[in-house]
């Protein structure tokens, strides 16, 4: 669950937090050959999609917040402009906290466009220089949600831990729940407390609706325009003023309630939906703290359909939120096994796409539908987003990515229901059928629709943008 749930900082999981993670690592492994103060230089060398498009997704300001030792997981929100703002004045980086070295952000992080690693669309060199002219080097590969590998690293694909449930597939998924008789949930659970207590386990899922709680307040209560240039006003308050005249909420807890105190007809349910995707991915796209699921481009899926579930058809326990978390975050986890999670592998399918797949999953089951019905809601939610591009304007993780947030959870809520009234049994399409699709997708797709802004809307929609 926490490897596909992440808790960090926006716009991007796979150019934002992904370099940060790849920061903090190389700093780790200076600090541990007992190299860190020994460094006068740094270099970044960014490769591939990462070059392309990383001015958008504030890949530099990741790497800065990193290499100065912040965590995306603590770092108050604040302090992110304030800190990169510090270096890129100073001409001045403190590595790790402890090692005040000069760093030219323009000319110590270079975006090689016209270069790509063989490895990975998603390649990044540091090196570092030593006072005696040693040089430390570590290429990392960020392949989508968060992750990175480093250059030699083999692809994750089976942990080596042993679960008393390994699962590799759908199929895996469906036969331990006959075996059982258990829900998706059920067999999920038990695997997740192999690692962690039953109170860990509950209190760490909370922390993350938490997180996605919070993320949906601010976004749907924060007016104003996204930054990086391309002046996208955010529109969530706009719809939440209209469908919630007089909102006194000071919380989320209080704006759940005044939400929930209200009768809306169909039109307004869908309203209320698309605020919700749209809020947290405002959020994202202002730096802002939310939850990976399963990337920081999808991140307002999940939360958006786990809140029309909470809001307009079960005002339940806490309970349902586990459920609905373990559920899409196997899901998620599948996905990645069979395919990928990284949109410049496979373009915005294995994003939206996934993130609509794992909402859809969560939703049958909290719905009260069986295993079979629920992998038929994941399998339809994804096969109707099957060629996805991924082809952000201006390299902005905002259009066309903040709506078809609003368009997965629309999508997640009809798979759900189809899949409730459908018959598993005379399915033509199975979900491992779909994820083998998906990634022959990925494969044939031309990579300037994969999160290079070479093609689609970002070729035709003349921008200018500021570094992020």
């Amino acid at each position: 669950m926490f490897d596909i749930f992440k808790i960090g900082i926006g716009p991007s999981s796979s150019h934002t937090m992904g370099p940060w993670k790849a920061a903090q690592a190389f700093v780790a492994q200076l600090e541990s050959e007992n190299l860190l103060e020994k460094v006068k230089r740094m270099r970044i060398l960014l490769y591939g999609s990462l070059a392309k498009t990383g001015k958008g997704h504030g890949t530099s300001m990741a790497l800065i917040l990193g290499l100065s030792g912040f965590d995306p997981r603590t770092i108050e929100t604040y302090l992110i402009t304030q800190e990169v703002n510090i270096v890129r004045s100073s001409g001045k980086i403190n590595l790790g906290g402890k090692q005040p070295i000069a760093f030219i952000t323009e000319e110590d992080i270079v975006f090689q466009t016209e270069e790509r690693l063989a490895y990975h669309p998603n390649g990044m060199l540091f090196e570092a220089t030593t006072q005696s002219d040693q040089t430390i080097s570590n290429t990392f590969y960020s392949i989508g949600g968060g992750f990175i590998v480093n250059e030699d690293a083999p692809f994750p694909g089976t942990t080596a831990f042993e679960f008393p449930y390994p699962i590799d597939s759908a199929a895996d998924l469906l036969h331990w729940t006959r075996l059982t008789g258990g829900s998706i949930s059920d067999i999920v659970a038990k695997n997740e407390l192999s690692l962690k207590s039953d109170k860990e386990l509950y209190a760490d899922l909370l922390d993350i609706w938490d997180v996605m709680a919070a993320s949906l307040y601010k976004g749907c209560h924060t007016e104003g325009f996204l930054p990086g240039g391309l002046q996208v006003k955010r529109r969530s308050p706009f719809f939440n003023k209209n469908m919630l005249p007089g909102d006194t909420s000071s919380n989320f807890s209080e704006w759940l309630t005044q939400i929930r105190s209200r009768q809306y007809n169909f039109n307004e349910i869908l309203k209320w939906v698309s605020c919700f995707a749209m809020g947290v991915n405002e959020e994202n796209a202002s730096f802002g703290r939310i939850v990976t699921a399963p990337t920081n481009g999808a991140a307002g899926v999940i939360p958006a359909v786990l809140m029309y579930y909470l809001c307009f058809v079960n005002q339940g326990h806490e309970d349902n939120i586990i459920k609905f978390l373990l559920v899409a975050g196997e899901i998620g986890s599948i996905f990645k096994k069979g395919s990928t999670i990284s949109a410049a592998m496979g373009g915005c399918q294995a994003e939206i796409g996934v993130s609509s797949a794992m909402a859809a999953a969560a939703l049958t089951e909290c719905l009260g539908g069986k295993p079979d019905n629920v992998l038929m809601a994941a399998e339809i939610a994804m096969e109707h987003h099957l060629g996805l591009t991924c082809d952000p304007v201006g390299g902005l993780v905002q259009v066309p990515c903040i709506e078809r947030n609003s368009m997965g959870s629309i999508k997640a809520i009809t798979a759900a229901y189809l899949a409730l009234d459908g018959d598993p049994e005379s399915a033509k399409v199975t979900l491992d059928n779909v994820i083998k699709t998906m990634w022959d997708t990925a494969l044939d797709m031309n990579s300037k629709y994969k999160e290079t802004s070479d093609g689609g809307l970002a070729i035709n929609i003349p921008v200018n943008i500021t570094d992020c």
